[in-house]
């Protein structure tokens, strides 16, 4: 399986994607003090790189 510039990048995302729904759920449930909304906006950071990531598909 040949993976190009656009793969890559489509991978990528759907990483970040999961990876910031992580963060978020982990700053809504499992932290309730100021921790929480720390890990909630490194979160949403993540879900606005993962939209640069999803962005740069095929202008790479």
């Amino acid at each position: 399986m040949g993976m190009n510039k656009n793969t890559v990048l489509a991978w990528a995302t759907w990483i970040m994607i999961f990876v910031g729904l992580g963060l978020i759920a982990m700053g809504a449930f499992k932290y309730e003090e100021v921790a929480g909304w720390g890990f909630a906006a490194v979160g949403v950071g993540f879900f606005s790189i993962a939209w640069v990531f999803n962005a740069l598909k095929g202008r790479v």
